[in-house]
């Protein structure tokens, strides 16, 4: 048996040379912060101390009935836009990805048209319909023979209208989000299931959008969170919606900030719950294909949010 000698590395851990480690300070970090907190208190306290924004205002009508019936409106009318946009994108988005050329430049027109016109002249244009066509009828084309009519304002109500507004313009866009989420998927996968026997509708349907999804889902979210806000232009055809009622209200008591910070506040609240699920689809669907980072609630609250092993909670 060998003896270490002098020139020979010792394992031996009493003999070991202690490194003492010195954490990294991040000075700009914090200069940072403390500017940012300074501001951000400054401006909370001037917002708190000025009498012209009349706090007592904003706390009678927060919780008001007619703010929670046009929040009812609101929301429904981010559900139902949002479903009809993406229900109608997906279909326009695989016609501009057909080999048929009519059914690639329909799609394409109609991308043309909702995308290239502002959302609220094409609000404008629902709501007042009832003046280029009196009624709705349908029959045979260039003869007397109808099988139905309707007066057009008993059918486009405001509601109904800016429904068709918000959806068809959303359709334009969630048709392009779609087909940037087909054409990231490798044409390798279409091809393997055409392979094994798989018609094209149950691939598309099967294989290719549910990995699309973790290129869809990003920008689709943040579709959402603009569908909501996107809503208070319809207060111009008085769809009573949230803000179509708080113009309403100022309208009467001329109280034009309070009312506004009570929408404000609102579509704030609303928009922070929507954010939660989006990160959670993001990270869901993100799985196994790249590092996905901390949610929203993690990023807020850091350490609340963390498992025992030191890993984010899913």
């Amino acid at each position: 048996m060998t003896t270490p000698t002098e020139s020979e590395p010792t394992t031996d851990p009493a003999h070991a040379t202690e490194l003492t480690t010195v954490p990294l300070r991040h000075w700009g970090r914090a200069v940072t912060a403390l500017v940012a907190l300074t501001a951000l208190v400054g401006v909370i306290g001037s917002l708190a101390k000025n009498p012209n924004v009349h706090w007592e205002i904003v706390g009678q009508y927060l919780f008001a009935d007619l703010v929670f019936r046009g929040l009812a409106t609101t929301l429904w009318l981010t559900v139902a836009a949002m479903v009809l946009g993406l229900v109608l994108g997906t279909v326009i988005a695989v016609l501009r990805l057909s080999k048929n050329p009519v059914l690639a430049g329909l799609g394409s027109l109609f991308v043309w048209f909702f995308r290239g016109t502002p959302l609220l002249v094409q609000i404008i244009f629902w709501g007042y319909a009832g003046a280029l066509y009196q009624r709705i009828m349908i029959g045979v084309p260039f003869t007397h023979i109808t099988f139905f009519s309707v007066d057009t304002n008993s059918v486009l109500t405001p509601a109904v209208a800016a429904l068709l507004a918000l959806g068809l313009n959303e359709a334009a866009y969630c048709s392009e989000i779609v087909r940037a989420g087909i054409q990231s998927v490798d044409i390798g996968q279409s091809e393997a299931a055409h392979s094994l026997g798989m018609p094209p509708a149950l691939t598309l349907r099967r294989i290719v959008l549910p990995q699309a999804m973790r290129v869809i889902i990003p920008p689709m979210g943040n579709e959402v969170i603009n569908m909501l806000k996107m809503t208070a232009l319809v207060s111009i055809i008085s769809a009573h919606d949230l803000m179509s009622n708080i113009q309403d209200v100022y309208a009467q008591n001329y109280q034009v900030i309070p009312m506004l910070v009570v929408a404000g506040a609102w579509y704030l609240a609303l928009v922070t719950l929507l954010a939660g699920p989006q990160s959670w689809l993001e990270r869901r669907f993100g799985r196994g294909t790249a590092a996905t980072g901390p949610g929203v609630a993690a990023r807020l609250l850091g350490g609340l949010f963390r498992r025992p092993d030191g890993k984010e909670s899913r």
